[in-house]
């Protein structure tokens, strides 16, 4: 909504223009009228829509045409004044003031006209029948308005209705000639309505419906009042309400009725309340507010956002099979004015057997959205119409802009639930495959993945000690030993070789030598292809040696070439190492040489199993005397055996720690 309003007075000479202003201003006729009123301005809280209004005056005598021009060209609106006694006043309207105005507007961009006719003190008979014809033959006339400066009839009437002409304007939504909503608003209230219709039924009930009147007019609607808003439309139209719901052709029909009965603001309040500008277009500070993110920061969406997007879910999951059709998917983005997600969505994020999108892949989507592009996400929520239905200022509610990881790196621990895992190699070595076996694809599944359907992201959920964490895998085209800050930038880093290729671990090394070494980015090397025949690298030192060198895992043997589900340790090993980069686990193995895992192996071990069995044996056994328990020598014997364990298990944390 325009955040002023002005309007500009023209006509004949001596038809009472100045008069009208005065009259406004004083609230009385004045003895005395100047050629031509200065510039006033009425401030916000006199009128009646609380928006300042600035009134100028023109006078033929006082002003030459080219200031009149650019006072045509500043006005918002522009009130044609004629005398109701003085026909050549009433033919000046159409033969000299509306093509002048016209002349000096934009044909798509008309300015709305007012006629009014002064002076109606004068005379005992109305000018409407003249002014008519005139009102049906130009669109951009919004109304008439009869009144007399001297007797102050009407006077504050027109400049409201000046004022609404142009806050409140009827060309955008209404089609005189037609008599019927103008496409562009049909279109608006239609994403209204879906919006409004949480269960996707394709009716409003009585709770929906006021929801949507406490939203947009911040009051309810009394039982009665709502049966009498459905009695009317059922007059009206057969189908306008069904099941004792309002259908869309029933909310449409509402507001047909309101602009046709002069309430036009009725239906502006509704389209400004969902974000919607005077050309029916949604506003950038609707969809786009301000959201501040430090540097090293990133971007989650919060639980409250994530229970809407969950909601949203299962009002278009229809058949409730926790998966979106390609026709439910449609159906769900019908709010927005494009179709958001490309094919490649479907290889970013899981799917089920039949290729849909899964509960999990649309959360990881809007997660992936939220990380790498807010002020999309941003927009995306603000179709979906995030601060209407979840009651919140804006959607930048919706996000949650973490702390930066220089703070996670000194308190070692992090608050953030959204962790990015740069995949770098040489071409050919698997990269790909890696991503899309995150999302449980076998190398069968997906070889049937087309080129152009290929994505360089793969999101899904890994779970780290009980919690729920998102991985987001980004693979990085490294043709060259040049990365740019922002391939560098993320919480982990995989650098992945062919173990079949002689030549394709040198690669990584080089890479982690020129970008990594010195970093505090953990990093962990992945031998792919491990189903194939590993051969030796040509650099030196080998991959396990390197990886001591540098006090890195060893590397990760990974193959997608399975029957079943690849598995998923590695990525939760990923995860892990992003979430506590400052413990450098480097633990990861299974080589049955280092002292975590000779540590693993004694407490897997039969022996240990053995001696647990018996203690428990020794003391649960029913078989025991109750002499033997009162003996004081079978206490001895369990408090030394205890001992032993304490002692034991102390030395196995000592060693880890040390080791770590």
């Amino acid at each position: 909504m325009r955040k002023d309003v002005r309007i500009l007075l023209v006509g004949e000479p001596r038809v009472g223009k100045t008069s009208l202003i005065m009259s406004l201003v004083s609230e009385e006729f004045p003895d005395e009228v100047p050629p031509r009123a200065e510039e006033i301005t009425i401030p916000a809280d006199v009128t009646p829509e609380r928006v300042p209004t600035h009134i100028v005056d023109y006078s033929e005598t006082e002003q030459t045409d080219e200031q009149l021009y650019q006072e045509i060209s500043k006005a918002n609106v522009i009130c044609i004044v004629y005398a109701v006694n003085n026909k050549n006043s009433i033919e000046k309207v159409t033969s000299q003031w509306i093509p002048l105005i016209n002349d000096r507007t934009d044909k798509d961009s008309r300015v709305p006209l007012i006629l009014v006719g002064n002076k109606s003190d004068l005379v005992e008979h109305s000018s409407m029948e003249t002014i008519l014809p005139i009102m049906n033959q130009y669109t951009e006339i919004e109304t008439c308005v009869e009144c007399s400066a001297k007797n102050l009839k009407n006077i504050s009437e027109l400049f409201y209705y000046a004022q609404k002409a142009v806050l409140h304007p009827t060309g955008p939504l209404y089609c005189p000639e037609e008599k019927e909503m103008k496409p562009a608003c049909i279109k608006a209230l239609t994403r209204i309505f879906k919006i409004t219709d949480q269960d996707n039924d394709g009716i409003l009930n009585d709770a929906e419906l006021n929801f949507f009147q406490r939203a947009c007019f911040n009051t309810p609607l009394a039982p009665q009042a709502l049966e009498d808003v459905k009695n009317v439309v059922r007059k009206n139209m057969s189908d306008g309400v069904f099941d004792n719901g309002l259908t869309l052709k029933g909310f449409l029909f509402l507001h047909t009725l309101f602009i046709q009965r002069g309430r036009h603001e009725t239906t502006w309040t509704v389209l400004r309340r969902f974000g919607y500008d005077d050309d029916l277009e949604l506003t950038q500070d609707y969809l786009f507010p301000p959201l501040k993110i430090p540097p090293d920061c990133t971007t989650e969406l919060n639980h409250n956002a994530y229970l809407f997007l969950q909601s949203v879910f299962d009002k278009h999951d229809l058949d409730r099979d926790c998966g979106l059709s390609p026709d439910e998917l449609k159906d769900l983005f019908k709010v927005f004015p494009y179709m958001p997600w490309g094919p490649d969505v479907h290889n970013t994020v899981c799917t089920n057997d039949r290729g849909w999108i899964t509960y999990q892949g649309y959360l990881s989507q809007w997660t992936l959205t939220t990380y790498l592009d807010v002020q999309r996400c941003l927009e995306y929520m603000g179709y979906l119409g995030y601060s209407i239905i979840s009651e919140q200022e804006s959607q930048a509610a919706a996000v949650t802009v973490t702390r930066d990881k220089k703070i996670d790196l000194q308190k070692k621990q992090t608050q953030r639930n959204v962790f990015r895992c740069n995949v770098i190699g040489m071409k050919g070595c698997g990269k790909s495959a890696f991503l899309q076996a995150f999302l449980g694809r076998n190398l069968m599944r997906q070889r049937q993945i087309r080129e152009d359907h290929k994505s360089f992201y793969a999101i899904s959920t890994t779970y780290v000690y009980g919690q729920e964490k998102y991985l987001l895998l980004h693979e990085l085209f490294a043709d060259s030993e040049f990365l740019s800050d922002s391939e560098i930038s993320c919480d982990v880093v995989c650098l992945v070789y062919d173990s079949s290729n002689p030549s394709s671990f040198e690669f990584c090394a080089r890479i982690f030598k020129q970008h990594f070494m010195d970093s505090k980015t953990p990093c962990m090397i992945v031998a792919a292809k491990s189903d194939l025949h590993e051969v030796k690298q040509d650099c030196s030192p080998s991959p396990l040696d390197f990886c001591r060198k540098h006090k890195m895992p060893p590397p990760q043997p990974f193959t997608c070439n399975t029957v079943d589900v690849p598995s998923k340790d590695i990525y939760i090993k990923l995860t892990t190492m992003a979430m506590y980069p400052h413990a450098r686990l480097r633990c990861m193995c299974t080589c049955n040489r280092c002292t975590f895992c000779v540590c693993q192996n004694f407490l897997n071990s039969d022996l240990l199993h053995s001696v647990k069995t018996k203690l428990y044996t020794a003391v649960l056994n029913r078989h025991v005397m109750q002499a033997d328990l009162k003996s004081s020598t079978f206490w001895l014997r369990a408090s030394v055996g205890a001992t032993m364990f304490a002692v034991l298990g102390f030395a196995m944390y000592r060693a880890l720690l040390k080791q770590r």
